[in-house]
Order: structure tokens, then sequence, then C-alpha cells
């Protein structure tokens, strides 16, 4: 996987290539590996309460809904929530089911003054395939890092 540092220059390369506005993009493995060697790092979950409840949990990760369930209302509550469980100056990941909510947060939370977001690629069910389905393509689960129904 390589050393800390050399996954977080990769994700800003990213994050270049892709003119992204915020630190970087990870790969799940990736995101996996900075969470457990970057001292403070948060990974911040912003799905829906019923994809936690009915697909799955990342035990430790820190759950902030972007939208609620059902009828995908923006939480307007998310940035007060997002500043009283996360420090701005922590290395802060978000992820949502494919990437594009975590994606918004990590623009919200770099506007507001977090300086170090970076967005999770494939999010935790990953990419749809050729039947439509998430799971099978990419995503935290499918990576095989820890979770839990």
């Amino acid at each position: 996987m390589g050393t800390l540092s050399a996954i977080l220059e990769r994700a800003k390369d990213r994050a270049a290539e892709l003119d992204l506005p915020y630190a970087g993009a990870l790969t799940p493995a990736e995101a996996w590996a900075v969470w457990q060697n970057a001292p403070g790092a948060r990974l911040v979950d912003v799905r829906t309460r019923a994809e936690w409840d009915w697909v799955g949990r990342i035990p430790g990760g820190v759950e902030i809904e972007w939208q609620g369930y059902p009828g995908g209302q923006p939480n307007p509550d998310f940035l007060a929530q997002l500043k009283r469980q996360v420090d701005t100056e922590s290395l802060v990941m978000f992820i949502c089911r494919s990437g594009v909510r975590s994606h918004n947060a990590a623009c919200l939370a770099t506007e507001a003054g977090f300086s170090a977001c970076y967005n999770v690629l494939e999010g935790f069910e990953g990419n749809v395939d050729a039947s439509g389905q998430r799971g099978k393509l990419g995503g935290w689960r499918f990576a095989g890092l820890p979770w839990h129904s």
C-alpha cells in the first residue's frame, strides 16, 4: 500500500487531476490505511440512517446524514453536527454509498474551514454493475474492510 505520506500524495495528485476543491481522493483501501496510521484521522459516513441500518455500518465511523430518508431532504444541521464531532484540524475522510454525497460533504467542509478533507472513492457499496446492482464493483465492503450489519 505504501507509507502514509505516499498515500496522501497519491490522493492529492488525484484531486489535482480531477480539479477537486479539497485535499484529496482515496480508494477505500487507502482510506483504511490512512485511518489506521494517521493520528486523529476521522472517517465520516454521510449515508442515511436507513442505509446504516439496512446495508451496514463502519465501526468507529462518525455517522452524520447528508440527506434524510425518505425524501432526500438536505440535512440543514450537517455542518453544525460535523463541527461538534470532528475537529477542523483533523484529517477527515467522507464516505457515502458511491462517492457522490461524500464529495459534496468534503466540498462543504473545506469551504467551512476544515483543513484536510478527503473523499473516499467508490463509497461503501461501489459502482453499479451491468445488472444495476451495487456491491460487486468496488467499495468499502467489496474491499473486505471492516463493517457490520
